[in-house]
């Protein structure tokens, strides 16, 4: 029979493994680290599983009198499996398996994606199904759930959450919770999403002026404003803004601030995120260290509210509890500020890439690189890095210039960019 201390002392190994107790009753330790009672019986000749609870929530006496009062029931004719004795039901429910699954998988995801992908459960998903037991979860309530994401017009944030529950399946599956993945075939349920377009973008410099002033007008969370702007000042892709972290900044009151994006956090192959050489450095323009400045004080102030210490930490565009700003908030912005269909968050690369290249298209080494694009020329790629970055300098002073002045004339790029 098993104790306390053996119980206490089972550790994940590459494959599941059970300690038996007595009884029928066991231990199933999962490679997840999972450690949960089970007692096998036999109804009409064939093996049975009841799953009775976890450890330790449930401990080793626990465990043995749930598998006694299951035996009771079965002795009268009833499936204990039905009446889930002993078991708690919210270690059992959609919502606590989902975030066990989500817990698992965090810490080799970067946070904005754990944070996309945990808002959109919570939005999307735990109302409909959270509360329901994982294993009586059935194809039809899955597309049910997913149906309702639809008729909002998300085709794609329904495939988006179909693919994450039927990841949470798969994970109660290998936790021996459920035998079978109903979200697995509702993809073929879902309407298509549209076919993939080009982002909208603004190619003028008067209608990208034009948009930066009218977001300001739009009735938004500070942070959102401050997010956008920066998004264009920067010409980086959106999760980078929203995922941005004080540490990333460099030199900030000195004479060469600059934005460290890790590697880690940026869209290149897997292999590539592992080495801080491949680090995007982007130089900050003067307009984008003075709206560094404004954000830290908006932080220095909501610290000293909260009675917290002053120094910078954690997310800079920061939305509600602590997370990165929605992932559609600045698209929203837009959309508000009159440019629905005319300009996407994504679009201000394409935005500062147009402009630049037709006002200065002897730059357009400079422009790639300025944009994190792997130059086709090596040898080029070869060349002083430190000249890279005061060109890129030089590059990112002049693109804020023509942003922030109406009558400006396309400015000049001094000779070494």
């Amino acid at each position: 029979m098993l104790t306390t201390a053996a119980v206490k002392a089972a550790r994940p190994r590459a494959a599941a493994y059970k300690l038996a107790d007595a009884g029928g009753l066991h231990l199933y330790v999962a490679p997840t680290g999972l450690r949960s009672w089970r007692w096998r019986f036999r109804i009409a000749g064939r093996e049975q599983l009841l799953t009775i609870g976890s450890f330790p929530d449930v401990g080793l006496e626990q465990a043995r009198v749930a598998r006694d009062e299951a035996r009771k029931l079965l002795d009268r004719g009833e499936d204990p499996r039905q009446t889930r004795a002993g078991d708690d039901p919210k270690l059992r429910a959609f919502e606590y398996v989902a975030r066990r699954w989500h817990a698992h998988k965090a810490p080799r995801w970067t946070a904005v994606h754990a944070s996309d992908v945990m808002v959109s459960l919570e939005r999307d998903v735990f109302p409909t199904i959270g509360a329901m037991p994982v294993g009586s979860i059935t194809v039809p309530v899955v597309l049910n759930a997913l149906r309702l994401i639809e008729e909002r017009g998300s085709f794609e944030t329904a495939r988006r959450v179909q693919q994450r529950i039927s990841a949470v399946f798969a994970y109660a599956m290998a936790e021996d919770l459920v035998d079978n993945n109903p979200a697995a075939i509702v993809a073929r349920a879902l309407t298509p999403p549209a076919p993939v377009r080009n982002h909208a973008a603004l190619l003028r410099i008067e209608d990208a002026r034009e948009l930066l002033a009218a977001a300001e007008l739009v009735d938004v969370a500070p942070m959102v404003k401050l997010a956008s702007r920066f998004l264009a000042l920067t010409a980086v892709r959106l999760a980078a803004v929203r995922g941005a972290r004080w540490e990333e900044i460099e030199d900030l009151d000195g004479n060469a601030p600059t934005w460290r994006v890790p590697a880690a956090r940026m869209k290149m192959a897997a292999v590539k995120k592992l080495d801080t050489k491949n680090d995007h450095v982007v130089p900050l323009s003067h307009q984008a260290v003075a709206l560094l400045r404004v954000a830290r004080d908006m932080h220095h102030h909501q610290a000293n509210m909260h009675h917290e210490g002053a120094n910078l930490h954690g997310l800079i565009f920061a939305g509600v509890a602590g997370r990165p700003i929605g992932e559609a908030a600045i698209g929203t912005l837009y959309d508000r500020a009159g440019f629905a269909g005319r300009h996407v968050p994504h679009g201000w690369r394409a935005t500062f890439a147009t402009i630049l290249n037709e006002r200065h298209p002897m730059e357009h080494v400079a422009i790639d690189r300025a944009l994190a694009h792997s130059p086709k020329d090596k040898v080029a790629a070869a060349y002083d890095r430190s000249k890279q970055l005061a060109g890129r300098r030089r590059l990112f002073q002049v693109w804020a210039d023509e942003l922030d002045d109406a009558a400006a004339a396309p400015a000049p790029i001094a000779a070494g960019a």
